[in-house]
C-alpha cells in the first residue's frame, strides 16, 4: 500500500461512489500519541485524497473481538491531528477508518460492513459528522460487493482470481518478499550484537529480542534500526505491542 496507485485503486474499489483523483501520504505508518498517559497508535496506511478526505486502512489478521472500540479510538486520535487550537470544528476533514479482515467481525456473512452515525428514532436523519467506519470480510458469502472488490477480498482469503489489480498486488508482494531474507539476517545479527554487548538485565534483553522479532514480522525495518538506539521510542513500542 506504499504504492500510491495501488492504494488509490483499493480505496476506489471499497468506495466506488467516490471520485478519487490522487492520494498522498502525509506520513507512512503514522504514529499518534497525544500525551504521555495516552495509548499510542500506529496507523498502517494513512492517506489523503485530492479533496483532503482522510483514509486510515488497517490490516487485521486475527479476531481480537475489540475492533469496534479500536475503530472508535483510532477515529478520535485521527481527529485530534486534524485541527489545531483555535480552529473551528467544522474544519474537521471527512474521514474513513477501514479494517481489512480475513474473518467476519460481525458474523453475518457480509463482505462489507459500513457504519455511520444515524438517529435511532428516525433513520433518515444522519448526524452529519462525516466519519465512516468500514470492516471488510474476506470470508463473506453474500453477493453484496462489486466483482472488483470481491476479487481483492478473494486474494486476501488466499485465492488468486483473474484480475489485473490483484496481479499488480501479487507483483508488489513478491518484491516485498525479496527483502524478507535480508531482514531476517539483519535481525539475527542485531540480536547477536545485543547479546554481546549485554545491555541491561536478562528481562530487558528478552523484551528487546521479542520486540525485534515482532517488528521483523511486521516488516518494520526502520523501527528495528532505531529501537536499539532510542530508549524513549523503545518504550513506546513496548506499550504498542503490549510487552511488559
Amino acid at each position: 500500500m506504499q504504492n500510491p496507485e495501488l492504494c488509490k485503486e483499493l480505496i476506489q474499489r471499497i468506495l466506488p461512489d467516490l471520485k478519487i483523483d490522487r492520494v498522498e501520504y502525509p506520513e507512512l505508518q503514522k504514529s499518534i500519541k497525544q500525551d504521555m498517559d495516552a495509548k499510542s497508535v500506529r496507523l498502517d496506511v494513512y492517506v489523503k485524497d485530492g479533496k483532503e478526505v482522510v483514509y486510515d486502512i488497517e490490516m487485521q489478521v486475527s479476531d481480537t473481538k475489540e475492533l469496534p472500540k479500536r475503530s472508535r479510538y483510532y477515529q478520535s486520535m485521527i481527529d485530534l491531528q486534524l485541527i489545531d487550537k483555535g480552529q473551528y470544528y467544522d474544519e474537521l476533514n471527512r474521514s474513513y477508518v477501514i479494517f481489512i479482515c480475513p474473518f467476519d467481525a460481525f458474523g453475518k456473512g457480509r463482505h462489507i460492513y459500513t457504519f455511520e452515525n444515524i438517529c435511532n428514532e428516525d433513520d433518515s436523519i444522519s448526524m452529519g459528522d462525516e466519519t465512516v467506519k468500514i470492516f471488510l470480510n474476506a470470508k463473506g458469502i453474500m453477493d453484496d460487493v462489486s466483482k472488483e472488490l470481491k476479487a481483492f477480498l478473494d486474494y486476501i482469503a488466499g485465492k488468486k482470481p483473474a484480475d489485473s489489480y490483484v496481479e499488480k498486488l501479487e507483483e508488489a508482494v513478491k518484491e516485498a518478499k525479496k527483502n524478507r531474507e535480508w531482514r531476517h539476517e539483519y535481525m539475527t545479527l542485531l540480536m547477536r550484537d545485543q547479546e554481546n554487548q549485554k545491555i541491561g538485565e536478562k528481562h530487558g534483553e528478552d523484551k528487546l529480542a521479542k520486540l525485534i522479532i515482532l517488528l521483523n514480522e511486521d516488516g518494520r525495518l526502520s523501527d528495528i534500526l532505531r529501537v536499539s538506539q532510542d530508549e524513549v521510542y523503545r518504550q513506546e513500542l513496548y506499550e504498542e505491542y503490549h510487552i511488559i
